[in-house]
């Protein structure tokens, strides 16, 4: 999908987690050169897309690294041993083989356009998002989902972080987010409000099991009530959301661990 500021190449890399695939995205060019971020394949046509989108912007000079989960950083080394260029991510520990670490708010050149940084922790600890300044677009990664929901699985998922972040976006103005996963979100503002009124639900509805069950139960059990009405295959997932809503509220002290397992209020 070609835009003016950027060209969004889905990734033959469609699955229960990453939805039709993961959005890699080319934008910038003219004379500092063109961006990459998230080359997600190692698969040869997609590399070819990305090396034919950024040629269409004069040349790619950088890889950009929204976090360091497989589905984003398949094609990142394949893709710097073709057109021998720097991969830039938040930090090593997210992205062993990054050449540079990218701090909150350092800027890249967007043809005549600047991309900012913004350190976005929750999804993982390493999650950036990129801020297009003046076009006001947000490359959002996986905070924010087109399809589906955002998996927030601990240790390196946190909830609470994931929540702070969905509000610092809120601060900002932003016309349109081009999320790692689904369509483009052209409403940004009403969905990050959607995404935190539905985490809080989910709480609502953590504490509403604890009570039920005499404020004592296991995060299967938890996962049982909760997502009664949701494909049992993704109860794996459901736990780890579970977990990661019981990790923040144990951080604000309205839960504890308790014996074996379990949870109390």
């Amino acid at each position: 999908m070609q835009h003016t500021a950027y060209t969004v190449l889905l990734a033959p890399n469609p699955s229960l987690m990453t939805g039709p695939g993961t959005n890699t995205i080319v934008l910038g060019g003219g004379v500092e050169g063109a961006s990459v971020i998230d080359p997600a394949d190692e698969h040869p046509d997609h590399l070819e897309a990305i090396i034919k989108a950024g040629e269409e912007r004069g040349d790619i000079r950088r890889i950009l690294i929204t976090h360091g989960h497989p589905d984003h950083i398949g094609g990142a080394l394949l893709l710097k041993k073709r057109l021998g260029v720097s991969i830039y991510a938040y930090s090593r520990q997210g992205v062993p083989f990054a050449d540079e670490e990218i701090a909150d708010g350092m800027t890249f050149p967007a043809g005549d356009d600047t991309l900012r940084a913004i350190h976005t922790p929750g999804h993982r600890f390493d999650h950036l998002c990129f801020l297009l300044e003046q076009k006001r677009t947000l490359f959002a990664g996986d905070l924010i989902a087109g399809v589906g929901t955002v998996v927030i699985s601990p240790p390196e998922g946190d909830l609470l972080d994931y929540l702070q972040s969905l509000a610092r976006l809120q601060q900002l103005e932003i016309a349109e987010m081009v999320p790692a996963h689904g369509p483009i979100i052209t409403d940004p503002q009403a969905k990050l409000a959607e995404y935190i009124a539905h985490r809080l639900e989910r709480e609502r509805q953590v504490l509403e099991a604890l009570q039920a069950a005499q404020g004592v139960a296991s995060i299967p059990a938890l996962v049982q009530v909760i997502y009664v009405d949701v494909d049992p295959r993704l109860h794996p997932v459901a736990a780890h959301s579970v977990e990661a809503h019981l990790l923040k509220l144990e951080r604000e002290g309205r839960v504890r661990r308790g014996e074996a397992e379990t949870w109390t209020l």
